[in-house]
């Protein structure tokens, strides 16, 4: 997998991992720091990645409250809703 390490101010605020077969997990900006695009162009990286990589399908699992996040940069909901460590989730995949 690839791991990504998103600065604000040199200080680390945000990760995420792509793995081989195209799911992105992981993902995380600090509470405090969301609302700064961070996510957004962080996301926009690693999709860059994963096509000069050649992988074609890109999907995540979206904690619920992130679904909107996701929706905006892409991603559909291919998935009802399940518990993921007691926490409500999403399947999506980006259709670019």
């Amino acid at each position: 997998s690839t791991h990504f390490l998103a600065y604000y101010d040199n200080k680390p605020v945000g990760t995420a991992r792509l793995l081989n077969d195209g799911h992105i997990g992981r993902m995380a900006v600090l509470k405090e720091y969301r609302n700064r695009k961070i996510g957004g162009n962080m996301l926009k990286y690693i999709l860059d990645i994963a096509k000069k990589l050649s992988i074609n399908t890109i999907e995540l699992s979206a904690q619920e409250h992130a679904v909107e996040f996701y929706k905006k940069q892409g991603f559909s909901v291919t998935s009802n809703v399940y518990l993921d460590a007691g926490i409500p989730h999403y399947d999506m995949k980006y259709l670019g």
